[in-house]
């Protein structure tokens, strides 16, 4: 059963600098990714939009994992902030799944 969070969504929609709807899963990140993650940013991006909080749980690993050297983010022909996207997650799942502010 797939979880849905409309807060999750609304919340992420709503912070500041957070552009994941620009993406068009072209998938220019994922061959750019020096980690060789095949599906972050652009799966997560689409997870987070629909608020699949299950799915965002899941990818706490990579979320952490990545370097940030935003080596996808200056090639993305869309423009999109993955680097500022991937800070904006890590703040709130260190607040809803840690406690931390």
């Amino acid at each position: 059963m797939i979880k849905v969070s409309s807060e999750l969504a609304a919340r992420m929609k709503n912070a500041e600098g957070f552009n994941a709807s620009a993406c068009f899963h072209c998938g220019t990140c994922s061959a750019l990714c020096p980690l060789g993650y095949e599906v972050l940013p652009r799966k997560l991006f689409r997870d987070v939009m629909f608020g699949l909080e299950d799915k965002v749980r899941a990818s706490i690993p990579q979320i952490y994992s990545c370097l940030l050297c935003r080596m996808c983010e200056v090639n993305c022909p869309s423009g999109v902030h993955i680097a500022e996207n991937i800070r904006t997650l890590r703040v709130l799942i260190n607040e809803q799944e840690f406690g931390l502010k």
